[in-house]
């Protein structure tokens, strides 16, 4: 692989090959803004994009779509913005926001999508790492966010407001902020060929897009994927899924991470599907109703909402007896016989699938609005076992990715005809995945190379050599093992590997995942030992959410699990409180046990954390991702309380 200079936005813009593999892997290098043109010429009337408001749904075709881009392009060029500048959007998915990161690439900037949850001091980081002149803000929100720090942000010329829910407050109207009307509108008297030349200009080897990391270990960092990047990868994906204009696909994801870009705006490019806005209270129930109402073809879910949807279906459940009780459980065993036969290859379906499908599946897949999806997707965090297992039984299987923002989204995928459970699938043609250093096991970490690996750290020339070798691979960071069919299994995380004091090593993800499984209450679990004697792990219980915010009031499931203990607690400080809940972990927590590995992957105390993890609480990364550093600093006090005791649980 090619050689750049990895941390500035201006290679020479080429894309050097090695291997030109055949199929899509040799696709020609291509640019954002001529695959887009492409597809708004072949499916000029097609519908492009569809949001509701007021009621009603707003359709773009791909022409109106390619139209309003160019005005973006123009009206961006008219405030001041050169090549090579960002272009920081910050809110919620919706057409402004598509349009918004496409009129930056085509008018030969960045587009730069900051996180709706990002702090202030956040947001300016980012807006000067990547010398932003425009930021497109959802609403007032947002530009309190923004205004609480402009004055430090030293290249930004204008601010738009996109949401035309409300009008631009006066206040800020006062300082300059602008509508989204206005800001299509103030670059009309910009001739065509201000717009042709900047993307006449772009090759495939240019920076397009910057996809800003959590900041997990620090400050977050740029990730510059070119053009070849984005429209390879799309392009691979689009082959891989089958994806075509018929298509129907709903945005919610946060479009600031590379999973939900490629999947709501890039593939969509490629492949001429029609994209569809959840409301921005989607996490907070409201998706359910829009998948209802969209019957998509095609779903990602991180893994907070499948088990999100788990847990209702449950819920549900345990509500049922007789013979419906009867004929879900025997559903469950057919389900789960023909998944593992579509697993093996194999298309048979045991005795009694017609009426199972018929009583059961299509009832399920009917309510949570997935009667007409083909291809189930989950990635971006480490999704449990269990929660497969439980959709495999209702004939919905999950198909997992893997991958990073630096390999511009998927480099191993899960695809019907070849998925195995526990497994994140296999390499994506046309890439190369190597386990750098095995143990005895086979564990070691997962390296990357092929089209798809980014340019490099914006302005970070030693972070990009850290993890980008001069061969070209790529070091993800992450421990795992490949077996003899190519499929990837991933066991843990460098960083996260426990140390302990008798030097064992012990990766924390696989006995979490058990815990949550034996143990419905629980909403986090974070295993402690780096540097002691022994494991503890600090939990949360399932809670009910103020937006993003947990409450002291238990879930549904949550209360489901003190109705079967004959517990009376409704809030979280009761239950934790509670001794029969204290006898239920600690059960639990021996049932896990017995299962370990080894002696040392033992977990030995818990303590309740008083609230659940949250991104406002910084716990939780915009992706859901557990920062494991920020707990343990957090909740320090709590684990000093479980080394200094003597007796072990």
């Amino acid at each position: 692989m090619p050689t750049t200079k990895h941390w500035t936005t201006e290679p020479d813009g080429e894309v050097n090959v090695k291997t030109m593999l055949s199929g899509p892997a040799s696709a020609s290098p291509t640019t954002v803004s001529a695959v887009f043109k492409k597809t708004s010429q072949r499916l000029a009337d097609h519908p492009a994009l569809r949001v509701k408001r007021n009621g009603e749904w707003k359709t773009w075709t791909w022409q109106d779509y390619y139209g309003d881009v160019a005005r973006a392009a123009k009206s961006l060029i008219k405030l001041g913005m050169e090549p090579f500048h960002g272009v920081c959007i910050l809110g919620f998915n919706s057409p402004e926001w598509h349009i918004s990161l496409l009129s930056a690439i085509m008018a030969g900037g960045l587009g730069v999508g900051v996180y709706p949850t990002n702090s202030a001091e956040a947001c300016c980081h980012i807006a000067n790492n990547c010398t932003a002149q425009v930021i497109i803000a959802e609403d007032k929100k947002q530009l309190d966010k923004i205004f609480a720090v402009r004055d430090k942000m030293a290249y930004v010329l204008k601010v738009v407001q996109y949401s035309s829910a409300e009008p631009v407050a006066a206040e800020y109207r006062d300082q300059g902020v602008i509508s989204w009307e206005e800001f299509l509108n103030c670059g009309i008297d910009v001739p065509d060929y201000e717009v042709s030349w900047r993307i006449e200009k772009q090759k495939p080897g240019n920076c397009a897009s910057l996809i800003y990391t959590s900041g997990t270990t620090g400050p977050p960092k740029g990730v510059m994927v070119s053009h070849d990047n984005i429209t390879w990868t799309a392009r691979i994906c689009v082959e891989l899924y089958n994806m075509t204009f018929e298509d129907q696909l709903v945005s919610y994801l946060p479009l600031s991470h590379i999973a939900a870009q490629m999947i709501d705006i890039i593939a969509p490019l490629c492949s001429g599907a029609t994209v569809w806005f959840a409301q921005p209270d989607a996490m907070k129930g409201t998706l359910k109703n829009t998948l209802e109402e969209v019957r998509p073809t095609m779903f990602m879910g991180v893994p907070r909402v499948w088990e999100k949807i788990k847990e209702a279906v449950q819920l549900q459940v345990q509500q049922t007896s007789g013979f419906k009780k009867w004929a879900f459980d025997k559903a469950s065993e057919i389900g789960m016989q023909t998944s593992f036969n579509k697993q093996q290859g194999s298309s048979d379906k045991p005795w009694g699938y017609f009426f199972a499908d018929k009583l059961i599946f299509q009832g399920v897949r009917k309510k949570l609005g997935l009667d007409r999806c083909r291809c189930q997707v989950t990635g971006a965090a480490p999704i449990d076992r269990s929660v497969v297992e439980f959709f495999m039984q209702l004939d919905v299987p999950i198909y997992e990715m893997y991958g990073m923002s630096e390999c511009t989204g998927p480099h191993t995928v899960s695809l019907p005809s070849a998925y195995k459970l526990g497994s994140a699938g296999k390499a994506m043609v046309g890439v190369e995945m190597k386990i750098d250093n095995p143990n005895d096991r086979g564990d070691g970490e997962i390296c990357f190379r092929g089209r798809h690996v980014f340019m490099g750290y914006l302005k970070e020339e030693r972070k990009t050599r850290e993890v980008l070798d001069e061969d070209g691979w790529l070091h993800s960071g992450d421990v795992g093992n490949v077996d003899d069919n190519g499929f990837l299994t991933i066991t843990g995380r460098i960083k996260e590997i426990l140390i302990t004091k008798g030097g064992e090593n012990v990766a924390p993800v696989p006995v979490e995942s058990l815990m949550k499984e034996e143990l419905p209450l629980l909403s986090h679990c974070c295993v402690i030992g780096n540097d002691q004697k022994y494991l503890t792990m600090l939990v949360t219980f399932k809670c009910e959410m103020d937006d993003l915010t947990p409450t002291d009031k238990l879930s549904p499931m949550g209360l489901a699990v003190m109705s079967q203990l004959g517990s009376l607690a409704t809030s979280v400080k009761e239950a934790t409180a509670d001794p029969l809940v204290t006898k239920y972990i600690t059960e639990g927590m021996k049932k896990v046990n017995e299962k370990s590995v080894s002696r040392a992957a033992k977990v030995q105390k818990f303590r309740v954390c008083p609230e659940d993890f949250s991104i406002p609480g910084g716990e939780l990364t915009p992706t859901m991702k557990v920062k494991r550093k920020a707990v343990t600093e957090k909740y320090k006090d709590l684990i000093a309380e479980m080394y200094e005791e003597s007796s072990l649980v």
